[in-house]
């Protein structure tokens, strides 16, 4: 399982660092890829650019199925042994609540974590 995540966003670092470190008993089963270094290429990860990526979470499942949005956390969490949140962010009221507050998030994230420049275009990887 391969995870696409920011590293220049505070929040996104800060859950997978904590994801990393419970996947400590789970060793080499999920690989998290920053997609802000200056070396991430797309073509090696689904063909998911930057540009892509950085709208919304993707998870590159085990059998190389790209998932995006709420369905890559499930994915994501299954993968680190929290299958049980897994399940419950599932859950058809939960899921559609978390639909609509990790839309929120993503549209607003840049924003929220003083990158706002971002959301215009203007954000770039790592140099």
């Amino acid at each position: 399982t391969q995870v696409l995540y920011d590293g220049e966003c505070p929040i996104c670092v800060k859950e997978i660092k904590c994801l990393q470190y419970l996947q400590q008993r789970q060793q080499g089963k999920v690989e998290f890829i920053d997609i802000s270094q200056k070396d991430y290429d797309g073509m090696k990860y689904g063909g998911i650019t930057y540009e892509v990526a950085m709208e919304q979470m993707h998870v590159i499942d085990e059998k190389d199925k790209v998932h995006c949005g709420v369905p890559a956390f499930k994915v994501m969490y299954t993968a680190v042994g929290l299958a049980w949140l897994a399940h419950f962010i599932s859950l058809p009221g939960i899921r559609s609540l978390m639909d609509k507050a990790y839309s929120v998030f993503a549209k607003n994230r840049l924003k929220w974590t003083g990158r706002e420049s971002c959301s215009k275009g203007t954000c770039a990887k790592k140099q």
